[in-house]
């Protein structure tokens, strides 16, 4: 049986390679895509629907199919504020995971953050751990939170963060082992290609860091 997946946040570094390699596998029949501008995809078995993330409740019904993928994430400096920092990285995600779970869509996988923690006193990643924690209330077959580090890619959008420690990531990369290795820069279309394998894989595995994410993909 052919699978339809469903992807939020398709327009973000992640999400466009989740989108391709998506359209390009056997297993899944439809993509849909909920995006908040029109990216005029050209290939057929993507469709894609128009959203205001604001009134997330006028789109209950579109919100059915096998596996959903959650690649939603900004940063303070973007969003503006603490508080939109929030509803973006925690409420919004949760919410999405709410009314699948509703929906009986299978799986729900979303990409959260290396160090997560819902304790943290770290803003981020204690949103990061918040979000997984709510969403781990809902019932789906797999839930599953991929963690990468520094993801390497090119951004449509300008992060000084990242791209500083793109750069460390590339002189120092060789230094992280053993214990550290799960810190290595991870490229985008690495981690997009392990929540794929994540969704069709028999496992009841729920936190997977950025280095299993990598040994997931390391033959592709």
């Amino acid at each position: 049986m052919q699978k339809t997946a469903l992807v939020f946040g398709a327009t973000g570094l992640v999400g466009s390679f989740l989108v391709d390699e998506l359209s390009k596998n056997p297993i899944y029949e439809k993509i849909i895509v909920f995006n908040r501008k029109k990216q005029n995809y050209s290939t057929n078995n993507i469709v894609e629907i128009l959203v205001d993330f604001d009134k997330l409740s006028e789109y209950v019904h579109e919100f059915k199919g096998h596996d959903a993928f959650c690649c939603l994430g900004t940063t303070i400096k973007k969003a503006g504020s603490k508080e939109k920092f929030f509803k973006i990285d925690h409420d919004l995600p949760v919410e999405i995971a709410k009314i699948c779970s509703t929906n009986k869509v299978d799986n729900f996988i979303a990409i959260s953050s290396i160090g997560a923690n819902s304790t943290s006193s770290n803003n981020y990643l204690r949103t990061k751990g918040l979000m997984e924690t709510h969403i781990l209330e809902f019932d789906f077959t797999k839930t599953a939170f991929v963690r990468p580090s520094i993801l390497l890619g090119q951004r449509k959008e300008f992060r000084l963060g990242e791209i500083i420690g793109r750069v460390f990531m590339s002189i120092f990369n060789f230094i992280f082992i053993g214990k550290l290795k799960k810190y290595r820069g991870i490229h985008a279309v690495s981690v997009a290609k392990s929540m794929i394998e994540i969704a069709n894989m028999p496992t009841n595995k729920i936190y997977f860091e950025s280095d299993e994410l990598a040994e997931i993909t390391k033959n592709d």
